[in-house]
C-alpha cells in the first residue's frame, strides 16, 4: 500500500533535480574547487530499475560536472539536463518530447529554483529535509532526505502500484 495520496498508476516518468534530492544538500569541495557528491546506491538501483521497465527519468540540475553525467548515464539515463538556470522550461520540453502529460510525471526538488516546476506537474515530491517553500508544494514528502534514499522511495512506489517491483528477473541485476 502505497503511503502517496495520488493515483500512482498514472505517473509515467520522473524527474529528479541532483543536489539535496539525489545527493545530500551538503557538499564538499575538491582541492581544486569542483564539487563533490555523494549518491545514494539504493537510489540507483530503483534508478536504473525504473528505466528497464520503460519509465521515462529525467535529471535537470542547476550544477554541471563531469561525475553527474557519468553516474546518470552509467545507470542508463540519457535525459540529463545540467546548468539548468531555469528548470520549468528545460522540464516542460522534455515532456513535450516524450509526450507526457503534467499527471503522468513525478517532479522531485528540494529548494526555491524547483518550485515552478514540481508547480507544474502532476505529483510534486521533496525530501523530508526540503525547505519549507518546497515542502509546502509538494503533494508527497518522503520520508527519506536528499541522497538518502528518497528518490527510491518514489520509484519504489510507483512500481509496485504498477505491479512491477520485483515482478521478474530485471529485478535482481544491475
Amino acid at each position: 500500500m502505497s503511503s502517496i495520496s495520488y493515483d500512482l498508476k498514472k505517473i509515467r516518468a520522473f524527474a529528479f533535480d541532483v543536489d539535496g534530492v539525489l545527493s545530500p544538500s551538503t557538499i564538499p569541495l575538491s582541492p581544486d574547487g569542483e564539487p563533490l557528491r555523494m549518491v545514494n546506491i539504493k537510489d540507483g538501483y530503483a534508478l536504473q530499475l525504473a528505466i528497464k521497465y520503460g519509465y521515462e527519468i529525467a535529471i535537470i540540475t542547476g550544477g554541471s560536472t563531469r561525475a553527474v553525467k557519468v553516474r546518470f548515464e552509467g545507470l542508463g539515463i540519457t535525459d540529463i539536463y545540467q546548468g539548468a538556470a531555469q528548470k520549468l522550461p528545460v522540464l516542460k520540453k522534455w515532456m513535450e518530447e516524450k509526450d507526457l502529460k503534467p499527471e503522468e510525471v513525478i517532479y522531485m526538488g528540494d529548494d526555491i529554483p524547483d518550485l515552478t516546476a514540481m508547480r507544474y506537474v502532476g505529483l510534486p515530491c521533496a525530501p523530508h529535509d526540503a525547505c519549507t517553500e518546497a515542502r509546502s508544494t509538494a503533494l508527497y514528502i518522503s520520508p527519506f532526505g536528499g541522497g538518502y534514499g528518497c528518490a527510491r522511495d518514489v520509484i519504489e512506489q510507483v512500481m509496485k502500484a504498477h505491479g512491477v517491483w520485483m515482478r521478474d528477473i530485471k529485478a535482481f541485476g544491475w
